[in-house]
């Protein structure tokens, strides 16, 4: 399989497209995505090893174009030696009230999706987690944790970014009560 950036941009933008698009009434609206995604696994390579900046650039910047028109903010998590931070717009995260880490991150300390995400943010911040309405993670890069508490996974109408799988979730809220509770 022949993997240009020009092929990933197409596929992010319908994958981010499919996620929002899923809507079933117990649903979270969706305010916030996160994204986490291996440059490596997109382009055929080995995870953690094979990181390809434009790899990263093309699904940034399919995510933003798609997420800005929908006022969708986004969040991107980094790599595990970042401890799996995030970066985000810094209104959004002070919105949120989600704390701020100092680190800026790099291709071997952050990873490619990261590092792209630092480029084309207007004002990026790190942040040690949020809690997203949905998420994409392209690659097993692990984005649960950065979820709210309870995610439905999904099927997209794309199962993969380049050569990496792509998992999907949204979030619902939780539902308490015993027997005699309604929940309509």
């Amino acid at each position: 399989m022949d993997i240009t950036t020009e092929k990933v941009y197409a596929q992010t933008e319908q994958a981010v497209i499919s996620l929002l698009n899923e809507n079933r009434p117990h649903f979270n609206p969706v305010k916030l995505l996160v994204i986490g995604a291996s440059s490596s696994e997109i382009a055929g390579g080995t995870l953690g090893h094979d990181s390809t900046y434009e790899m990263g650039e093309a699904v940034v910047t399919a995510a933003l174009k798609v997420c800005s028109e929908r006022q969708v903010d986004l969040a991107f998590q980094c790599c595990e030696h970042l401890n799996r931070a995030l970066i985000m717009e810094r209104e959004a995260a002070a919105r949120y009230a989600y704390e701020t880490v100092w680190v800026v991150p790099k291709l071997k300390a952050g990873g490619s999706l990261a590092t792209a995400a630092w480029k084309y943010l207007n004002d990026p911040v790190a942040v040690l987690e949020v809690r997203a309405d949905a998420g994409l993670d392209i690659g097993q890069t692990l984005i649960g944790m950065h979820l709210r508490r309870v995610a439905v996974p999904l099927r997209l109408s794309i199962p993969q970014i380049g050569m990496a799988n792509v998992s999907a979730a949204r979030t619902r809220p939780l539902l308490v009560g015993g027997e005699r509770a309604q929940y309509n």
